[in-house]
Parts: structure tokens; C-alpha cells; sequence
């Protein structure tokens, strides 16, 4: 477990190093199980719960503002219900007034305003019950206090109203002027109280559209904090994984390797992913190998007559020293010693030319020039060329940047092209490799025309698919084009045909000029 860990923990280093090599292939550090392990081992916390959470919190803060208005609004209410009761309050106090006034000046009955006086008593008695925690119980408690006073001080007069020594006594004049002082009193507090529960909830619905608008601002801020949690952690890495699979399509087998904290639910979908990408770098490296098995075998022809020169001058040479040993002076043997090592030299060179072509090896990267690659493929097929009395022709362009790539797999690529172009020309013809900077583009064209029997315009889009080939039965596998076609976009470029049937072919390879290969730019492997 302990080696898991440290191997998840450079996978990172890893694979930041592996920018900084063009192989499509994944180092060999970055194997299937150990990514897959890096990527199972984290903690897990699942898009589904990250959302739960999210829009529980929405939940919370949505019910949180509608309690609130409502407790607003209920509060709001209460006080507009009790402006409406101290209003009638006021209105039955003044009623007691103007029977009160109407007694002094005219001597009517007072006993009109005690059923009055119990209304308002009722009234105020509700509020205290009912409204109390709104405005508070102390101004009621004065009030009420008040009132009483003032119906003890009515009750008092009532009682003695035919009583001519009260009514002419400084006792009558000190209760009606108590009596209305207590009425006075009791009005204004009734009216103060009023008008101070209006500015109370003129207050009050100015701070709760204040708060309303700063509750609606926090939740839209919260619902763009949803749609981005939502785009960063779903679509974006949707978007990713997209990127990941037109990286895969097109060459580039670098696995995606964690760099959250956490797994989830796309992390199984990445596992699966990269157990597709692995799968297709095997079959993919089989088909290069199928392919490269079938380019030597087009070349045993030529390669048996390339080592047949040299072993029969070895052979011829042998004899004659071995018939002429006694009578060869010391100079005549150095001479024929020396032709046989010449001889055993050519033939080695055509050997390990062909092993070099052959040999499964590891990817390997480097810039170089292309010139020099067409030139190392085009001594390989030399003897094919010569044999088939192919007329060769090369332009090259002079100051040609380098480029950036593996040596082996271009010139399978090459190779593959010279190898159709010379089969296309059974009774000879013309070959003629043509290469130069595009200004255009900035990519390196390689041309390879040939004079030969053309391809059909209805078979010519489908002659890069796998297995699509024009041969004979047993002279082709199909594979050729599109394995070459592979090779290319690895590189970063890409490869097209045109023809004319009776006039030849000329196959069209475009390659990058660039520091880093174009398919390790700007790719993003994380999960």
C-alpha cells in the first residue's frame, strides 16, 4: 500500500515530464492499474451530494426569507390591527367628550357616555390581550389607568347630580376640571400612540423591502454560485472528457490522471476511459507492428538482390584466393583482403539498415530534418526502385526548419508511400518527392507523386479506412494508409490524396513545426 502511495504521489511529476516528450504512447510509469488506483484511493464526495448540499443550503436560505417576511408581515399586521383599534379608541373617547362638554354647557345627561366608556374599556382590554407584545403593556396600563380615573370621575357626577350644594361647591369644579383633564390626557395618549404605530410601520415596510431586495440579491448570487458549481464540476469536466476522447482519436494516448481531492461519480467514468485509451494504444502499436512485418516483407525482393552483390563478390573473391594463394604477392592479398571487408561491410550495412526498420523499440523523439529521413527511406527501397526502372526525382527546399518527432515511425510512413507508388507503376514510371515549407500554414509539405495507374474518384476517401485496399488478394492487408495515416496525426499533422485515373497519385503529408509536438499543447489530463 505504501508503494501505491508514493507511485500516486509522482504521478504528477510524471506525467508533467511526459509533456516533454512527443510519444502518444503513456510511460511506462503511468500504467493502467497504478492510474487506476491513484484515482480510486482519494476520498470520495460525490457531484450527487456536493448538489444535495448545495440545494439544501437554497432550501435553507429560501425558507429562512420567507419565514422572515412573514414574520414581517404578520408583525406589520398586528400593528396595522391595532392603529385600526386605538383609531376607535379615539373616536369613542371623543364621543365621551362631546357628551361631556354638552353636560357642562347644556346639562344634559351624562350617563349617555358610560356605555361608551365600557366600549372603549373593551377595546382596550383586547389590545392589552391581543397586542400587548406589539406595542408594548405599559402605555396600555397608563391608559387604562387613565380611563378608569375618568369613569370614577363621570360615575361621581352621575351620582350626584341633583345634589344642588355639590354642584354649586368648589368640589364640583376641582372633579370637572380632573374629569377633563383625564379625558384631554387620555385622547392624546390614544392619538400619540396611534400616530407612532404609523411611523412605526412606515419604518417597518421601508426595512422590509430594504431586506427583501438584499435577500433577492443573496439569492442571486447563490443561484449563480449553483449554475457555476454546476457548470465547473459537470459540464466543464464533460468538456474535458470530450477533449480527452478527440485526444485519444486522434493519437494521443496519455492517460487522464487525478488531480482533485476527490472521486466521484465521473471518476469511474474516467477509469473506463483510459481502459479504452490503453486498449487502443495495444492495438493500435499490433497494427503498426502487422503493417511493418508486411513493408519488410514488399522488401525481401530488393533486399535479396542488395546482399546477393556483395556475397557473390565475396564468394568469387574467396576463390580466387584460395586457387592463386602460393602465387599472390603480399599487395595482390592486401588488395583482396581489403575488397572482402568492402563487401562484408555493404552486405552489413543492408542488414542492419533492415534490422534498424524492423526492431521493436521504444518510442523515441528528436528533431531532425525530414530531408534526411526520406533520403535514409529511399536507400531502403533503392533496389525496389532499380528493379521496377522507376525514374526518381527529388526537391528539396533549401533552409528547411527541423522538425520534431520519432525517426522510425516517419519512415514507415515514407516507406509505406514509396512502396504503393511502386506498385502503382508495374511497367515503370516516374517518382518524384517534392519537399518544402507551406507559408501558409507553417508545415513542412512532403509530396510523393507517382505516374502510375491513378486512383478511382469513388474509392478515394475510403482508402486511409483499415483493411480497404485495391490489391490483389494476397498482396495487400489494408493497413498500410491508415496505420501511416495514424502515425501522422500523432505527429501533429496530417496526410491527404489526390489523383487522376491513367495520370498517378500524389500523396500530401503535412508535418508541424514546433517545439513540443502540436497533440502535448495545451491538453489538460485531469480528472
Amino acid at each position: 500500500m505504501r508503494e501505491n502511495n508514493k507511485t500516486d504521489i509522482s504521478l504528477s511529476s510524471i506525467l508533467q515530464d511526459s509533456l516533454y516528450s512527443s510519444s502518444s504512447s503513456p510511460p511506462p510509469e503511468l500504467s493502467e492499474e497504478k492510474v487506476k488506483q491513484a484515482l480510486l484511493q482519494r476520498p470520495s464526495f460525490t457531484v450527487k451530494a456536493r448538489l444535495i448540499i448545495i440545494f439544501l443550503i437554497f432550501f435553507l436560505i429560501s425558507a429562512g426569507i420567507s419565514i422572515t417576511a412573514m414574520l414581517m408581515l404578520s408583525e406589520i399586521n398586528d400593528r396595522i390591527a391595532f392603529v385600526a383599534l386605538a383609531d376607535s379608541f379615539a373616536n369613542e373617547i371623543q364621543h365621551v367628550r362631546r357628551i361631556e362638554k354638552n353636560y357642562f354647557l347644556y346639562g344634559s345627561d351624562l350617563s349617555e357616555a358610560l356605555p361608551l366608556l365600557k366600549t372603549a374599556n373593551t377595546m382596550l382590554d383586547k389590545a392589552s390581550q391581543d397586542l400587548g407584545h406589539v406595542v408594548g403593556t405599559k402605555e396600555l396600563h397608563d391608559i387604562h389607568t387613565q380611563l378608569h380615573q375618568y369613569r370614577q370621575l363621570i360615575q361621581i357626577l352621575i351620582n350626584k347630580k341633583n345634589d344642588s350644594l355639590f354642584l354649586s361647591s368648589q368640589e364640583f369644579t376641582t372633579t370637572a376640571q380632573q374629569l377633563r383633564e383625564r379625558g384631554s390626557a387620555i385622547l392624546l395618549m390614544s392619538l400619540d400612540m396611534s400616530q407612532k404605530e404609523r411611523q412605526v410601520i412606515s419604518d417597518m415596510t421601508k426595512k422590509a423591502r430594504k431586506v427583501h431586495i438584499f435577500l433577492l440579491v443573496i439569492l442571486l448570487l447563490l443561484s449563480f454560485f449553483i449554475a457555476f458549481h454546476i457548470y465547473r464540476h459537470i459540464i466543464l469536466r464533460l468538456q474535458r472528457l470530450s477533449h480527452a476522447t478527440e485526444r485519444f482519436a486522434n493519437g494521443d494516448f496519455l492517460p487522464i490522471t487525478p488531480t482533485r481531492k476527490y472521486k466521484d461519480e465521473f471518476s469511474r467514468l474516467v477509469i473506463a476511459m483510459n481502459h479504452m485509451m490503453y486498449e487502443l494504444n495495444r492495438r493500435q502499436n499490433l497494427l503498426v507492428e502487422s503493417h511493418k512485418l508486411r513493408a519488410i516483407g514488399n522488401l525481401t525482393a530488393g533486399i535479396a538482390h542488395e546482399l546477393n552483390n556483395p556475397l557473390n563478390n565475396i564468394m568469387l573473391t574467396s576463390e580466387v584466393l584460395k586457387d592463386n594463394l602460393k602465387s599472390l604477392s603480399d599487395e595482390e592479398l592486401v588488395d583482396i583482403a581489403h575488397d572482402l571487408v568492402t563487401q562484408s561491410e555493404r552486405a552489413q550495412q543492408v542488414v542492419k539498415n533492415l534490422l534498424d526498420f524492423a526492431r521493436e523499440s521504444e518510442t523515441k523523439t528528436a528533431y531532425f530534418q525530414i530531408t534526411a529521413i526520406i533520403d535514409e527511406t529511399l536507400q531502403l527501397a533503392k533496389n525496389q526502385i532499380k528493379l521496377n526502372n522507376i525514374q526518381l526525382e527529388k526537391e528539396y527546399e533549401k533552409g528547411l526548419p527541423p522538425i520534431y518527432g520519432d525517426r522510425e515511425l516517419l519512415k514507415q510512413v515514407f516507406l509505406n508511400l514509396i512502396i504503393n507508388a511502386i506498385d502503382a507503376m508495374p511497367d515503370g514510371g516516374k517518382l518524384t518527392i517534392k519537399v518544402f515549407q507551406d507559408k501558409n500554414t507553417g508545415f513542412i509539405s512532403i509530396h510523393v507523386k507517382d505516374t502510375g495507374v491513378g486512383i478511382p474518384a469513388h474509392i478515394l476517401g475510403s482508402i486511409f479506412n483499415p483493411f480497404f485496399t485495391t490489391k490483389p488478394t494476397g498482396k495487400g492487408t489494408g493497413l498500410g494508409l491508415a496505420v501511416s495515416r495514424g502515425i501522422i496525426v500523432k505527429h501533429g499533422g496530417n496526410i491527404e490524396v489526390k489523383s487522376t485515373v491513367n495520370e498517378g497519385a500524389t500523396f500530401i503529408v503535412h508535418l508541424p513545426i514546433v517545439s513540443i509536438p502540436a497533440h502535448e499543447k495545451d491538453i489538460s489530463h485531469e480528472e
